[in-house]
């Protein structure tokens, strides 16, 4: 993850502010639900992809 000068982590600051949003009418609402649900999306395949790098456990 990629650290601001701040020590605060980047990606979680993106987060906040992309969350932080207001939508001007309903078609901004959806085009914002719609990037909220394509991150979680991304995050939940990256999740899913954790593989066990310990011989130890075939």
């Amino acid at each position: 993850m990629t650290k601001a000068k701040g020590g605060v982590d980047k990606n979680l600051q993106n987060e906040v502010e992309a969350l932080e949003i207001t939508a001007v009418n309903s078609h901004h609402a959806q085009q914002l639900n719609q990037d909220r649900n394509d991150r979680r999306h991304i995050t939940s395949e990256h999740r899913d992809k954790n593989t066990d790098l310990d011989p130890s456990h075939s």
